[in-house]
């Protein structure tokens, strides 16, 4: 009876970068019935010494990905003495790249997996802006990072898309003066609340652009200056009865007025505010 084939995958993280680099390499051994343990979070000798005696005993590869320079010496070490195969699959890799472009790796374990959560955390914000765009429900209010008020055409949407990708979640409510806006706005705390405001001017002029991308008259109500003044005194009574931080959107990009909003959240969260 043959004797099982084993290969021990070693990690200070979870290991998923090994496995699947071991895998690949025994897609090229068909037909050979090979095991595939994988050992995660090793953070002390007395793991290595746990792996070290089972590969000794299975006659066994370790293939692993330890960038901890004390454990990885002390797995090293130990291989050699008890005659074991031990793969480093990080070293080689890192040391090319260090030489190359002049950088030393960081040599902290779960990276990897960090950036993994911080991907998946900005792919739930940019699908709560898109759930909670433009008032379409009110429950994202309690649930937002932060919430956007304004009259339309003050870049309520694109900045929070923009802010979904730094991983915030944001809702947005737009201010019209025949719509109650919701209670919600006035029972989450102001500093998490922003309000948009624009120069008559300016926002006349965005809207008479917009009404000529939909071939409508510019005359329409929506870019007249009696309304557009109506509507913006009516948003700031809104903003002021929240008590809300304010923004002027006026000529600035999307990108300008996130810088100013984040710069504003910075300064919230250091005084302990958010």
């Amino acid at each position: 009876m043959n004797k099982r084939k084993i290969v021990y995958i070693v990690s200070d993280s979870v290991g998923e970068t090994a496995e699947l680099m071991v895998k690949a390499v025994l897609t090229q051994f068909s037909g050979e019935d090979i095991e595939i343990q994988n050992t995660s979070y090793v953070e002390d000798e007395g793991n290595i010494d746990n792996i070290i005696a089972e590969a000794r005993c299975n006659e066994a590869i370790i293939a692993y990905t330890i960038v901890i320079p004390p454990l990885k010496q002390y797995l090293d070490q130990k291989a050699q003495e008890e005659g074991i195969v031990a793969i480093d699959l990080m070293t080689p890799l890192m040391s090319a790249f260090s030489q190359t472009f002049n950088k030393e790796p960081n040599l902290q374990p779960r990276l990897t997996r960090k950036l993994d959560d911080n991907y998946f955390r900005r792919v739930e914000a940019v699908e709560f802006a898109v759930k909670y765009d433009d008032g379409q429900d009110f429950r994202g209010i309690k649930r937002a990072d932060l919430v956007l008020i304004g009259v339309s055409r003050t870049s309520k949407t694109p900045l929070s898309m923009y802010l979904a990708h730094k991983s915030l979640k944001v809702a947005n409510i737009p201010l019209v003066p025949e719509v109650t806006p919701p209670d919600e706005l006035f029972t989450i705390p102001k500093n998490k609340c922003i309000g948009l405001v624009i120069t008559p001017d300016k926002l006349n002029e965005i809207r008479k652009e917009r009404l000529k991308n939909l071939g409508l008259a510019s005359q329409a109500n929506y870019a007249n200056v009696d309304r557009i003044l109506e509507e913006l005194d009516y948003a700031e009574k809104i903003m002021k009865r929240i008590g809300c931080p304010i923004v002027n959107v006026s000529g600035k990009a999307v990108e300008e007025t996130a810088e100013v909003i984040l710069s504003m959240l910075k300064k919230d969260k250091m005084k302990g505010y958010v």
